[in-house]
């Protein structure tokens, strides 16, 4: 069978087009995209969506590009060590919306597990906390799992220890074992998921009962939430 020439160009076009789409992983974004204070559409409200999805857009999906999406972006750059310009140009996107495939890494692969014992510990140290803390709680919790210097599951990260001491207090004292409210166990699904409210933290403790010395003289000082300050 013979093909005309304009066929075979639009067939060839086609086969592009499917071999891009594919590689990029179907990704609604154009490898050019740059967003930014000014920009509005679709593509806009995706950012805004998987910014508020890792913890750091707290504002309604409008689809506008303002001052709350730029600081967002800003935030996400500097966890992810970006230039941090406020620009969504096409590194910032490809970390972003890369980042939701690898957010679970490190963990055990058993979801019920890992909300189990996240649930527990985010109860038992941020029980009478806002909720903003106990995902915060949550957020070191995976962030220490993906680390390379803490254990890398959730379960063995919160009965880790230092010289035989715990590193978490409600594994001493056993309240590690109560059960988590409703909200404990929303929060704990959020923080499984990739919110973010201390970006990366590693280490959180409430100055009105701990001193925290080697911390606040070892560690960069992020935020406080409620009772808890966050450090990196």
């Amino acid at each position: 069978m013979r093909f005309s020439n304009k066929r075979l160009i639009s067939a060839t076009l086609v086969t592009m087009f499917l071999f891009f789409f594919i590689v990029s992983g179907g990704y609604t974004h154009a490898a050019s995209t740059i967003l930014k204070v000014g920009s509005s559409g679709s593509q806009v409200s995706q950012l805004q969506t998987a910014l508020k999805q890792q913890g750091y857009f707290y504002a309604n999906v409008t689809g506008y590009y303002g001052s709350l999406t730029r600081d967002a972006v800003i935030r996400f750059q500097k966890d992810r060590g970006l230039a941090a310009d406020g620009i969504a140009g096409p590194q910032t996107l490809n970390a972003l919306y890369g980042a939701s495939s690898t957010a679970n890494r490190g963990t055990t692969g058993n979801y019920r597990e890992d909300i189990y014992w996240l649930a527990r510990i985010i109860e038992a140290e941020a029980g009478a906390e806002p909720y903003l803390g106990k995902v915060a709680v949550g957020n070191v919790i995976m962030n220490r799992v993906k680390s390379p210097n803490f254990a890398n599951s959730v379960k063995a990260v919160i009965f880790e220890d230092y010289h035989g001491i715990p590193q978490f207090s409600p594994v001493a004292d056993g309240t590690i074992y109560n059960t988590p409210s409703t909200a404990s166990n929303q929060a704990a699904q959020e923080a499984y998921n990739g919110a973010r409210p201390v970006g990366s933290a590693l280490y959180f403790f409430n100055p009105a009962k701990a001193e925290g010395g080697w911390i606040v003289k070892n560690r960069q000082y992020i935020t406080t939430i409620g009772n808890h300050s966050f450090y990196n």
